[in-house]
């Protein structure tokens, strides 16, 4: 842990003590986002507009904990596994609703995980596909697994397992899951502490608190502290911070780092860096050719290498971080679960990088294009630092500007050559991030092409592996492993930057993503 990150802790803890001493009740709370959601459907969907709201609509069976890297309880006040690993008992609060204050029961549940898990149902359902069968008794539910399965309870607190009433969405209009899941969306029930009361797309979303939820606060009366949470889309960023330096609103997430060190000299706002798991990288094609049939350097991992240790990270922390960064030592950030801290990434050695190139049979140098999001300050920034310490090694780096559908269809279809990234975990544990970027699976190891039989092989050992000892020392290699054939640039790691006014306490956003507004209240 950094000394920002320590000290971010320390002001996350100084707003929950100060709340816990003196907790108002009452009251609406505006929030200016960025951009609105799509859709807030818990299964069908896969953008950070949607997730990081669905979280207050919708409660899961158990909590990622504070500092996102293990699980609590949630709906289910306990569970527990069988000697085999094979079975998972769960049991449920007793006397939860949702919040039209109709019961929660295990069927709900049932008809929850099954719609979850169905492979045609959204992008997420491989999260949970070692259970077998989910059955329904009571207040129990039992899964039945098709395998040991470690990263399950993390899996049972991501939003795609967000418990949904089967009934208020089996009326909903359609004829099909999907048509009722957008007529739901709509107006969405669940048992989150808020409910969805009004919504103009574009403009705004009003929160009312769920009088139902079953969670307490510190007076021992039922949470969420706020009666009313507003969330104004203000795209602008200098609309934003202007508008809560006004008091027009009380809180803006997505601050610009190259303004929080101002925000923080303001004596009216807590301009929180809140520590995450967001990584920032640069995405590489490692095929031998590329799309259009040119020959590709990338394809030689001492090419690759040689990228890798011509980064001056520390001076990119400062460039285009403004010293909020620090430098990433794995392909998973350092507060992802079982991340390896003896890992060591890449030191800045350019005269490694040149020997390199030269060993790869490119001692004249090299010509590489990175696509960039047109009109991303930061995208330019970067890439213009790299095209600098690149340049220093013999290597000509082309700025591609594309508007984000652009760059993102091109991705997709596995046609660049280098393209900016970054990625945020959705769940306590390292499966995802690992899944997505070091095994070949759906999406190419991240499009990128890359594939490794043994990291394959130990990230199915990984997926079974039960003791957490044995599970850590998998996640060692396969880390190892992937830094050597260095498929990616590593960047840096990056905080989210959350500012609020002091009136304001009680909030958290955790290194996941999740803002938490359960015991947020709004102080005199």
């Amino acid at each position: 842990m950094n000394r920002l990150s320590r000290a971010t802790l320390a002001i996350a803890a100084a707003l929950t003590v100060s709340h816990s001493l003196a907790a108002t009740r009452g009251g609406t709370l505006v929030f200016g986002r960025y951009a609105d959601s799509l859709f807030l459907d818990p299964v069908l969907n896969d953008a950070n507009l949607d997730i990081w709201i669905l979280t207050n609509l919708y409660d899961t069976l158990l909590q990622p904990t504070a500092d996102g890297k293990r699980v609590q309880p949630g709906l289910a006040s306990r569970y527990a596994v069988s000697a085999d690993g094979k079975t998972m008992t769960l049991t449920l609060r007793s006397g939860i609703k949702f919040a039209d204050g109709s019961p929660i029961t295990a069927a709900d549940v049932k008809w929850s995980l099954d719609r979850a898990r169905n492979p045609d149902n959204g992008a997420w359902n491989g999260l949970i596909s070692s259970i077998d069968s989910v059955a329904a008794s009571g207040n129990t539910v039992t899964l039945s697994l098709k395998r040991p399965d470690p990263s399950l309870p993390s899996a049972l607190a991501t939003f795609n397992t967000g418990i949904m009433p089967q009934k208020l969405f089996a009326a909903a209009p359609g004829a099909n899951d999907a048509a009722k899941a957008k007529a739901f969306a709509e107006k969405p029930i669940g048992s989150g502490p808020f409910v969805l009361s009004e919504w103009k797309r574009g403009s705004y979303m009003v929160l009312k608190r769920n009088p139902y939820y079953w969670k307490l606060g510190d007076d021992k009366k039922p949470l969420p502290y706020l009666d009313t949470l507003r969330f104004e889309i203000i795209p602008d960023d200098s609309t934003r911070i202007l508008k809560l330096q006004a008091g027009e609103i009380q809180g803006a997430e997505f601050i610009p780092l190259s303004r929080v060190a101002e925000l923080k000299a303001d004596p009216k706002i807590n301009m929180v860096l809140f520590p995450s798991t967001k990584v920032n990288d640069i995405i590489m094609n490692n095929r031998p050719k590329l799309k259009d049939g040119s020959d590709n350097p990338l394809s030689d991992v001492r090419v690759r290498q040689a990228l890798n240790y011509a980064v001056d990270r520390n001076a990119l922390i400062q460039l285009v971080t403004f010293g909020t960064g620090k430098p990433m030592k794995s392909f998973m950030s350092s507060g992802t679960p079982l991340f390896d801290a003896s890992q060591k990434g890449f030191t800045y050695d350019p005269e490694k990088a040149k020997a390199l190139l030269k060993a790869a049979g490119f001692a004249n140098g090299i010509d590489v294009t990175s696509m960039a999001t047109s009109g991303s300050a930061d995208d330019q920034a970067l890439l213009t630092a790299l095209q600098q310490m690149w340049g220093a090694v013999g290597v000509r780096l082309k700025i591609e500007q594309l508007d984000a559908a652009t760059k993102t269809a091109r991705y997709r279809a596995n046609d660049f050559q280098m393209r900016t990234g970054a990625w945020t975990d959705d769940i306590a544990d390292p499966s995802e991030i690992t899944g997505y970027y070091a095994v070949k699976g759906e999406t190419e190891a991240a499009h990128t092409g890359f594939s490794d039989p043994t990291i394959e092989k130990l990230f199915v050992q990984s997926q079974q592996e039960t003791d957490k000892t044995k599970r850590a020392a998998l996640y060692k290699q396969i880390q190892t492993l992937y830094t050597a054939a260095s498929p990616t640039i590593y960047l840096f790691e990056t905080p989210y930057a959350v500012a609020l006014l002091k009136s304001v306490k009680g909030f958290n956003q955790i290194p996941l993503g999740n803002n938490i507004f359960e015991r947020t209240s709004i102080e005199k």
